[in-house]
């Protein structure tokens, strides 16, 4: 049977070691601080935004909120981040994507300080994971491979397959992959045959984005499979399709309009994979966790 690789677990795991350098910093002067800016009201981005103040305030990390309105304009948005870089007191900045489209996105994010870049995505903390250097990494794909480290999964040596080229998951799993001794192949929509490359893969990664996709042809049997997918299926006939008789996810369809599904076919993963990450309680609580790491270890750098 397929061992199940619990983010819960990870998570409860890192905020324990978090707890006790938290406590430090605080003791010798003040707790880490995190700003998050939060630009309109996009209800998903707004619950993100929840879980990252409940998570510092199970931490004791100073956070702040700050909302401007969808309205705002580039010029503007870079003055306050201006003022954040500014202040003492804050050690991470996290500006929650996507902003409006009449916002410049790249500016704002290269106009974050690097040294407060909580998420990992500024060009100056690209370039330091590319040349292996110290900065802090893309929230995701660290705590995937956090999570591959504390459950023992051998990396180095191993066929890694990453289908996906995103610069938030893609393109950064694939360097800490590669800086972790794996022999990587790199896939995305265009890949010819992509059902055959990612077949060889000791370790799949998924994250193109598509619901259920990865089926049986994608993986090889015994590999370890990650789902980063997060899809939110609501017809009723897909959740039947993609589920086949699991009464318990038709039970919370029929709840609740729909059901979260990964990139990766949730019967058939079970069936060929050694190990692999359900949707939801896989990767997903494991994004804002690597977000906390990222700001407690900022503000251990700037003291």
């Amino acid at each position: 049977m397929a061992e199940i690789l619990d983010g819960a677990w990870v998570r409860r795991q890192i905020f324990d070691e978090l707890k006790p350098r938290v406590g430090r910093l605080a003791g010798a002067g003040r707790p880490p601080g995190l700003a998050v800016v939060l630009v309109g009201d996009d209800p998903a981005s707004a619950i993100y935004v929840r879980n990252k103040q409940k998570a510092c305030a199970d931490l004791g990390i100073y956070s702040e909120k700050l909302t401007p309105p969808a309205s705002i304009g580039t010029d503007e948005l870079l003055a306050l981040i201006d003022g954040l870089n500014r202040r003492d007191e804050i050690d991470g900045i996290l500006v929650q994507m996507p902003l409006p489209k009449h916002i410049d996105s790249r500016r704002i994010l290269e106009a974050v300080d690097p040294g407060k870049d909580a998420d990992g995505f500024h060009p100056s903390n690209v370039g330091n994971l590319v040349a292996g250097r110290p900065a802090p990494r893309a929230c995701t794909p660290a705590g995937v491979m956090d999570m591959l480290h504390r459950y023992k999964i051998p990396i180095a040596g191993k066929r890694a397959v990453v289908a996906g080229r995103s610069d938030i998951v893609g393109k950064p799993m694939a360097l800490l992959l590669l800086h972790a001794d794996a022999t990587v192949t790199v896939c995305h929509s265009k890949t010819v045959n992509l059902a055959e490359e990612c077949s060889r893969a000791d370790l799949l990664v998924a994250a193109i984005g598509r619901p259920a996709m990865f089926d049986a042809r994608y993986i090889k049997p015994g590999a370890v499979v990650v789902d980063v997918g997060m899809n939110r299926v609501d017809r009723r006939e897909d959740v039947e399709r993609i589920f086949r008789g699991r009464a318990d996810r038709l039970a919370a369809f029929d709840k609740k309009g729909s059901v979260l599904v990964g990139d990766v076919d949730p019967i058939d993963v079970a069936d060929r994979a050694s190990a692999y990450t359900p949707v939801p309680g896989g990767v997903g609580v494991l994004t804002v966790t690597m977000l906390m790491a990222n700001t407690v270890g900022l503000a251990e750098r700037r003291r």
